[in-house]
C-alpha cells in the first residue's frame, strides 16, 4: 500500500507518519473504521517520528487482517499517507 513500516523485528509493527498531527488523524480515522490503533507521538518518540503502533498476534484471523488492511488503506488515503 505504500506505508513506511520501519524495520521492526517483533510483532509490533509501526506505521510511520512523521507528523504527530497526521498520526493522530490516522488513529482517529482508523477508530471510525473499526480499528483501534494508537498514535505514538512526542515525547514517546522524537518529534518528527510519530507513528501508529500495530501488534500482530496468532489470535487474529485472516478476516481480521483483511478488515484492518482495508481500514488502513482507506484511512491512509483519507489523511494523505497513501496515494
Amino acid at each position: 500500500m505504500g506505508f513506511d513500516i520501519g524495520r521492526s523485528e517483533t510483532p509490533i509493527t509501526p506505521v510511520m507518519c512523521g507528523d504527530p498531527t497526521v498520526a493522530k488523524k490516522l488513529s482517529q480515522r482508523l477508530f471510525e473504521l473499526g480499528v483501534f490503533a494508537l498514535p505514538i507521538v512526542y515525547p514517546m518518540v522524537a518529534k518528527d517520528r510519530a507513528r501508529i503502533r500495530t501488534i500482530m498476534n496468532a489470535g487474529l484471523t485472516r478476516q481480521d487482517l483483511d478488515e484492518a488492511l482495508a481500514a488502513f488503506e482507506k484511512a491512509g488515503t483519507d489523511v494523505g499517507l497513501v496515494h
